[in-house]
């Protein structure tokens, strides 16, 4: 963990930013037959043709229901393993546009972000390489890797990337607290990458597994030993059958995505770099940068005020039971934000209401 006591950024800091599923129209049902009108009766059903060789016949229809239409057992689909995620995508990351596109990085780096929180963790690196992969590496306790005891056969790596709802934040015993889709976002990333690869070093080990849509291509592989070296980290490149043939990440977004990570958490140091072809010329981004922040919510503010005069000299920093940090200043509109677990929230929790107009009674507030 770096041991500087000054916050380190690399350029001057902008706020911090971070379908289509309707019913499908139902076949009309086929009319019921009609009556004879000088009978009454029903018509006669007609008489059964000779049955043909058993070789010729063709496949037995599956059953109708008793109203004539085709709605029936076989109407009902079993969806498996990931096939959910990649039939309906909006339901796991709110659709397939540029801003679902980016969900698939937070999750992979909320994963990371636990591991910081949870003191297993000390620095993440984020890498954007020149043919679209995103790399994110970790230096935590890496996934496990021996067979899972409720999926014979299967290491618990794979047992992770591939099944919905499979991880470790549902018992509080891996992590008092967790960001992410618990259990569900590192497998949607897998589900909707044409190419994902996770690399685990653990117990002085180096093991390796990849995936393509979902797929395992293969086993867990051990590459052997490794002496300087643990955690996880995982590659992957966003489907085109998904999200388009000219998806890409945007370096810029993902840039500062990262930084606002580490305002989160003073704890934690990020490592951003991408390759220089991905970079915009006269742009913002820089091809490297570390970040860093020691008062984390603290410096947060400091960087986006600047030298804007502000009602009190210090900024207010502390912790209730989450850090909080604020300040008064007549230069702009209240802006106000709520995090919880280091994830943005969407919704305004009844703190943050009561914070704009009773500070002191949202810090006491035991209820977020």
């Amino acid at each position: 963990m770096a041991s500087s006591s000054a916050p380190r950024q690399v350029l001057s800091t902008p706020p911090m930013d971070d379908n289509n599923d309707l019913f499908a129209a139902q076949p009309v049902a086929s009319p019921a037959p009609k009556s004879d009108a000088k009978t009454g009766a029903a018509p006669k059903a007609a008489a059964p043709e000779a049955a043909k060789p058993a070789a010729s016949q063709p496949a037995p229809k599956p059953p109708v229901s008793a109203s004539g239409d085709d709605y029936g057992a076989s109407s009902i689909r079993v969806l498996e393993g990931l096939e959910p995620v990649r039939m309906r995508p909006g339901m796991y990351i709110g659709g397939t546009d540029e801003k679902a596109l980016h969900h698939l990085f937070a999750e992979v780096i909320d994963n990371s972000m636990d591991e910081a929180v949870a003191g297993h963790a000390n620095f993440i690196e984020v890498h954007l390489d020149a043919e679209g992969f995103l790399s994110v590496t970790d230096n935590g306790r890496g996934i496990p890797v021996e067979n899972h005891p409720q999926v014979p056969g299967k290491s618990t790596l794979e047992v992770i990337m591939t099944k919905l709802h499979a991880g470790g934040k549902f018992d509080g015993k891996a992590y008092e607290t967790s960001g992410g889709l618990h259990g569900v976002g590192v497998s949607v990333v897998n589900a909707l990458s044409d190419v994902l690869e996770v690399e685990v070093a653990r117990n002085k080990k180096l093991y390796r597994q990849r995936f393509s849509r979902g797929v395992p291509q293969g086993g867990l592989e051990e590459l052997g030993d490794v002496h300087n070296r643990r955690g996880t980290k995982v590659r992957f490149h966003p489907d085109a059958q998904i999200f388009g043939e000219h998806a890409k990440f945007d370096p810029g977004r993902i840039f500062r995505m990262a930084r606002s990570k580490a305002y989160l958490f003073g704890g934690v140091e990020i490592r951003w770099s991408c390759d220089p072809g991905m970079v915009p010329e006269g742009g913002d981004i820089p091809e490297k940068a570390v970040f860093h922040f020691p008062g984390g919510l603290k410096d947060y503010l400091a960087a986006t005020l600047g030298k804007e005069f502000t009602v009190t000299r210090e900024i207010f920093a502390g912790r209730t039971e989450k850090p909080v940090a604020m300040v008064r200043s007549n230069g702009r509109s209240p802006g106000m934000a709520a995090i919880r677990n280091c994830i943005p929230t969407v919704t305004p929790s009844r703190r943050l209401k009561a914070a704009r107009t009773r500070p002191v009674c949202a810090l006491r507030s035991p209820r977020a």
